[in-house]
């Protein structure tokens, strides 16, 4: 937005237009008096005690008095923060903060200061974000941009302070023109934030890398060591609670083989990982990769690097069964297959925003390849550059993006309760009721008539979209293989099933997605394996020593020379796959011979091979006919 643009911009309390509902119970009217008292008594606050008399703010205030603890405590900590915000327009503001921050923390002495001065901008802009959301000063696309522009300003401020202090400490150079920069450290921002789509109280997801030719560590300082702690003060100033709260909780688990690998990565490892065990789940995650703090000129040639993994040049349909079986096995457990209104997850929940999100994914990653203009971060833009394309009619965009923007505004609304990561719809009666009057609704009939109608709207065009997919598992056992954190419901599935070590199962099987076995080392043994891979744990799971049998089948694949042949035989034949189970918990020692003598074990694996077995009763004949049918002393 140009400058004279945001110069003449209204004030916030000026644009006010819409707020939550506000009962009349005492808690409520006591916050509302006891503000209105202390503001009063308060010469310096005489802009708020004017601004609190319009009806438009008070009526915001008593909505938010109503429904929400957080933003309640953050407004009575303090009034001139409040002041402020309804007496000056967002936009200037926003910008007054972030070149506050900026000033603070160049003059922080130390690592607390500079903490401090972080915490206290977070929670300057949590409260503008959500009276702008609340007031219906900012539409839902503009909070989620603000909150965005938050973490970028803090990441790259407490990135620049960490490379003054180790400049400091004669562990990093200074330019030739004695400036301290953060060269070859690159920070990229994924998933929603990465977008531009932040939510409330969303954690932020980073990979962190760094280009060894970039790098200006001084000399005896090896890089991978110092990376690696930068990276780990990075996280505490960002994530640690302190007096002032915490700035944002940030995950790192997105990056290359998370179990095994180190915070900070070398961008040549970075690249080879990619081109030899990336999975589609990560090549779904990069489409929303930027460059947010460090060197983002070295960030933005990374992605472009890897733009070859991401975006394959022919129409990628193999893909969408990974991605797919992703949503499928996120919400196939405890309670996420119906829809619902009290406790249903609008996130991960069936007609959520995830299947929204993997509507549009799924479909860039098939054809972004050929189609370059597809290569697009947000989720509603790629939707109408879908439609452009033809890949999705008009009418279909028009209902998904909608009830998008809906799910999000629901989202931001359940997060500002308590300013906890919650996707989850309040499931006591009376809570349901006060959630509801803080989104605005009369009461909560209306607010679950409006949410059920957006969920069955979205779960109607995506099952559309994947209405020929192959099922993966039977019932309703939760099986969420992807990513690189153990999912809780997988791991008390797993032991339903009759493991007793679900974690090691899980550990393992990421080993096999991370190509550590010679059978699993190619992407096209990986995509078979991903399509067969719920059926065989349940397979394993049925035999009589289920952790046996999932061991034997790990030393099993280990020991194979390739795995394409054998996983896509078991995904088309289950009769085969029930058999190599029963070998594995019954015949470990068979299981090692055919892992080694390729022709036994393409013998077994011969579909004809159980069609030429006899059954029982062509047993019986042949037993009677071998040692007569009289009496004998043989059991069966």
């Amino acid at each position: 937005m140009a400058a004279h643009e945001v110069a003449n911009l209204r004030p916030f309390i000026e644009r006010i237009s819409e707020a939550p509902r506000a009962r009349s119970d005492a808690p409520a009217l006591g916050a509302m008096n006891a503000l209105q008292e202390r503001v009063r008594g308060d010469a310096s606050l005489a802009r708020l005690d004017a601004a609190l008399a319009q009806p438009p703010a008070a009526a915001l205030l008593s909505g938010i008095f109503t429904g929400s603890p957080y933003l309640t405590a953050l407004i009575e900590r303090d009034p001139l923060r409040l002041e402020r915000i309804l007496t000056t327009a967002p936009e200037v503001l926003m910008e007054q903060l972030k070149a506050e921050l900026a000033t603070s923390l160049a003059a922080a002495p130390g690592r607390a200061e500079a903490m401090h001065a972080l915490r206290i901008f977070k929670s300057e802009v949590a409260l503008l974000t959500a009276l702008a959301d609340l007031g219906g000063v900012w539409p839902v696309l503009a909070v989620t941009g603000a909150l965005t522009e938050c973490g970028d300003a803090a990441l790259m401020g407490a990135v620049d302070f960490l490379f003054r202090e180790a400049a400091a400490r004669g562990q990093w150079m200074a330019e030739a023109d004695g400036r301290i920069t953060a060269g070859g450290y690159i920070v990229l921002a994924m998933g929603k934030y990465g977008a531009g789509e932040l939510n409330y109280s969303s954690d932020i997801d980073l990979i962190v890398f760094y280009d060894r030719d970039r790098v200006r560590t001084a000399p005896g300082v090896e890089a991978q060591e110092f990376f690696v702690r930068l990276t780990r003060d990075l996280v505490q100033m960002m994530a640690e609670r302190t007096g002032d709260g915490y700035v944002f909780r940030t995950d790192l688990r997105l990056r290359p083989d998370a179990g095994a690998t180190q915070l900070a990565l070398s961008t040549e490892a970075a690249l080879i990982y990619y081109e030899s065990f990336g999975q589609n789940w990560e090549r779904a995650a990069l489409i929303k990769a930027r460059a947010c703090a460090g060197d983002l000129e070295a960030g933005r040639e990374l992605i472009d690097e890897l733009s070859p993994f991401i975006w394959r040049k022919y129409l990628d349909y193999a893909a969408i069964a990974d991605v797919h079986a992703m949503k499928r096995q996120i919400f196939a457990h405890r309670g996420f297959g119906k829809i619902a209104v009290a406790g249903h997850n609008i996130k991960l929940g069936r007609g959520g925003i995830r299947e929204i999100e993997f509507f549009v994914q799924t479909q860039q990653l098939i054809a972004g390849g050929r189609q370059p203009g597809l290569r697009t971060r947000r989720t509603l833009d790629a939707m109408e550059r879908l439609v452009e394309r033809g890949w999705i009619k008009a009418r279909v965009a028009e209902e998904l993006s909608e009830a998008y923007l809906f799910l999000r505004r629901i989202e931001h609304r359940l997060q500002m309760v308590a300013d906890e990561q919650t996707h989850q719809v309040p499931d006591d009666p009376a809570r349901l009721e006060s959630f509801a009057h803080f989104c605005g609704y009369a009461d909560t009939a209306t607010f679950a008539r409006e949410l059920v109608a957006r969920l069955e709207t979205v779960q109607k065009h995506y099952a559309a979209l994947f209405e020929d997919a192959p099922v993966l598992t039977s019932g309703g056992v939760n099986m969420v293989f992807a990513g690189e954190k153990d999912d809780p419901d997988t791991v008390a599935a797993l032991k339903e099933l009759g493991f007793s070590r679900p974690s090691e199962v899980l550990a393992i099987i990421r080993g096999w997605h991370h190509g550590r076995y010679p059978s699993v080392r190619s992407a096209r043994a990986r995509e078979r394996l991903t399509e067969v891979q719920p059926l065989l744990v349940a397979a394993l799971a049925d035999t009589a020593d289920p952790d046996r049998a999932f061991a034997t089948f790990d030393r099993f694949i280990a020991e194979l020379p390739a795995g394409v042949q054998l996983f896509s035989l078991l995904r088309a034949n289950p009769g085969l796959l029930r058999l190599l189970a029963d070998i594995m918990g019954t015949a470990p020692r068979l299981s090692r011979i055919l892992s080694r003598r390729r022709r036994l074990l393409d013998a077994v694996l011969d579909p004809g091979t159980l069609g030429t077995l006899p059954t029982s009763e062509e047993l019986d004949r042949l037993i009677a006919a071998e040692i007569g049918s009289g009496e004998h002393d043989m059991q069966y």
